[in-house]
């Protein structure tokens, strides 16, 4: 049992159920999503190829759906990693002094002397 007493102007822990997945495992999730994806576009195919004389109206529907879910499967597996970023909490506050502004004098720059004796 923890004896230590809790004191109220402790600064308190920060908590870690906002931190996002990680890399390995997120990329095995859209990787997971996308195979899905394209599972279902192959038997959207193999629909299109078996119903084409049979039922057309349903071999154009398939048809859309394998040229739409490419694009669908591309754009859900890269909005995965996106929707965790999110806004980050601060973690610490750094009391940073901005930095000492350096003036310069201005400067009169001559063009070279000529040598005017010959």
């Amino acid at each position: 049992m923890n004896t230590t007493p809790r004191r109220r102007d402790a600064a308190r822990a920060e908590s870690i159920t906002r931190a996002r997945t990680g890399m390995t495992r997120d990329l095995r999730g859209r990787q997971r999503r996308y195979v899905a994806a394209m599972v279902v576009r192959s038997a959207c195919v193999v629909v299109m190829a078996v119903t084409r004389n049979r039922r057309p109206a349903v071999a154009v529907c398939a048809l859309v759906g394998a040229g739409v879910i490419p694009y669908v499967a591309v754009v859900v597996a890269q909005a995965g990693w996106r929707q965790q970023r999110g806004a980050r909490p601060v973690l610490a506050r750094v009391n940073e002094e901005p930095a000492a502004r350096v003036v310069l004098e201005p400067t009169l720059i001559l063009p070279p002397e000529r040598n005017t004796a010959s």
